[in-house]
């Protein structure tokens, strides 16, 4: 009985040694995760507790260059230099760091530089409210020693709102709130440097601008890629087949999309199928949608059924916004001047990236209906602005129109 029981145990030694290094395994990855520093980067509600070394910082009119006790010293006696006292005369009875220069103008036909910034580190938030045409006001941001921007926008657009008219824009990426703040919560990691322009492409009018730029300098991870936005409009889309982006090059993933389209026939406008061309894809691509509203995460036509005050049935397009898509913006027009329907959508790809390790190309049918159950291959105004992360270098962004492209008419 002894020997057997000793036989026992001794069966039993290397499962428990077998289990040890199991737990040990899972243990110590835990245990070395929870000693790392926290680079106070991935910001959310399960990591707002942990401490950093990371170092906030903030660039405004009143303080061009983000540092440290270098905020609100403007002084009303530069009155005479551009963009250094602004509200001097609004300031002559408090004085210096009374909202001395809480704005910047910009004359048209000039570049403003907003913010540059040594890394690493990166952006956080971007707040602004300009005035003047928001398509005529061209937002670039360049990457370390970039010559080429990584995003070149009207600002408007980059903000969704591309048709120069305010509407609600409530989402995790972007917010638009009343009556012209713009607010981007797209994270921007960059490792030398990030250098932040704006510039005024309009022949007539002066544009204010008023703008935060919040930002952490701490170290970035080794596979941060870098965030990238392109605009593109046709005005008429003379092919019916709109291309979001093409011509992407390198390892990214795409994070999502703006779109505003302007309908130039009657009925029903959304039925384009949305195609993703990645690694090689050439005449089929590897995703490929049902329809616009389907992709913007909504269903048959936007529409809602509800009596009105007589009792009627009535199907109208609904508003509406989400942490990750929206149909945001309807005009519907007033039967007089402004006669155009015009609608904005956005669907933000949080949750789930599109990856590709060599190039991208992204296409939307423009895409109505006839009579007799036929699709119409319509000739809509569609304007479009593309989000996604990369590696650099990137390839060219194609040449941002003129004003007179961009007006909106």
């Amino acid at each position: 009985m002894t020997i057997h029981s000793t036989t026992k145990i001794k069966k039993h030694i290397p499962m428990k040694k077998n289990l040890l290094v199991s737990l040990l395994a899972i243990l110590m990855p835990l245990a070395l995760l929870s000693q790392q520093k926290f680079n106070g980067l991935d910001m959310n509600m399960g990591n707002l507790f942990r401490l950093s070394d990371a170092k906030t910082r903030s660039i405004s009119p009143e303080n061009f260059t983000g540092e440290k006790g270098k905020g609100g010293m403007a002084d009303p006696a530069d009155k005479d230099k551009p963009n250094t006292a602004n509200a001097y005369n609004a300031a002559r009875d408090p004085g210096q760091g009374w909202k001395v220069n809480p704005y910047v103008r910009i004359k048209p036909g000039e570049t403003f530089t907003m913010a540059e910034i040594e890394g690493p580190g990166a952006i956080q938030h971007i707040w602004m409210t300009p005035a003047g045409n928001w398509r005529f006001s061209i937002l670039r941001i360049y990457w370390d020693d970039e010559q080429e921007p990584s995003v070149e926008c009207p600002v408007g657009d980059f903000f969704g709102m591309g048709w120069g008219q305010y509407a609600p824009l409530v989402s995790l990426a972007v917010c638009v709130n009343p009556g012209s703040a713009f607010n981007s919560y797209w994270v921007m990691p960059f490792r030398k440097k990030c250098r932040i322009t704006m510039e005024n492409i309009g022949d007539q009018d002066q544009m204010t601008l008023y703008y935060q730029i919040d930002y952490t300098l701490t170290d970035v991870p080794a596979d941060a890629a870098y965030f990238h936005a392109q605009y593109r409009r046709l005005n008429p889309n003379v092919t019916s087949d709109y291309t979001i982006v093409d011509g992407i090059r390198g390892k990214g993933q795409y994070v999502g999309v703006y779109m505003a389209v302007g309908v130039n026939n009657n009925g029903w406008w959304g039925e384009g199928e949305i195609k993703f061309f990645i690694d090689g894809d050439t005449k089929f691509p590897t995703i490929c949608g049902t329809g616009t509203e389907d992709y913007f995460c909504g269903s048959y036509d936007f529409d809602t059924r509800k009596k009105n005050a007589a009792g009627v049935d009535e199907v109208n397009y609904t508003e509406f916004c989400t942490p990750y898509s929206g149909l945001h913006q309807v005009i519907r027009g007033d039967g007089h001047y402004k006669v155009m329907q015009r609608f904005g959508m956005y669907r933000w790809h949080v949750m789930d990236p599109v990856r590709f390790d060599k190039d991208l190309r992204i296409t939307i049918q423009d895409l109505g209906w006839r009579q007799g159950g036929r699709y119409l291959a319509q000739k809509s105004d569609i304007a479009s602005v593309c989000y996604w992360y990369q590696s650099e270098p990137h390839a060219r962004f194609p040449k941002i129109p003129g004003w007179r492209e961009l007006e909106v008419y």
